[in-house]
């Protein structure tokens, strides 16, 4: 089997998807909720957008670049949580059945500094 790799760039998480972001109110967790909802249907259409013929993939290995507008001291745990969205709309494409360990192998993210063009980069290593 040949190695495959695809490689995805997503807006920065909103904020609002972060665990550390305290929502105390019915519209903010609306907010939250629909926030959700776009970033996992970016992802979902970036994977269907490179028209895979060898889907589904039995076992993945993501590694994220952050790329922030700003250098300052981040928190790798809520990075990871942000992009809880992201991995939803990768199962959503059916590259795979779940975000399991199984399934899924993340490492902590990296991050950059990139001030002209803030993003997420995401790429996706076929391991099995």
């Amino acid at each position: 089997m040949m190695s495959e790799e695809i490689t995805i760039i997503l807006p920065l998480p909103n904020k609002v998807l972060q665990p550390n972001f305290t929502i105390g109110s019915f519209g903010g967790r609306m907010m939250k909720a629909a926030a959700a909802k776009k970033y996992r249907r970016l992802a979902r259409e970036a994977i269907e957008a490179e028209q895979l013929e060898t889907l589904p993939w039995k076992k993945i290995f993501v590694q994220a670049t952050f790329h922030y507008k700003t250098r300052r001291r981040r928190d790798t745990d809520n990075a990871m949580g942000a992009l809880k969205s992201a991995y939803d709309g990768i199962i959503e494409s059916g590259l795979i059945p779940d975000d399991t360990p199984n399934y899924m192998k993340r490492k902590e993210p990296d991050f950059k500094l990139d001030k002209e063009f803030p993003r997420v980069i995401l790429t996706i290593t076929r391991l099995e």
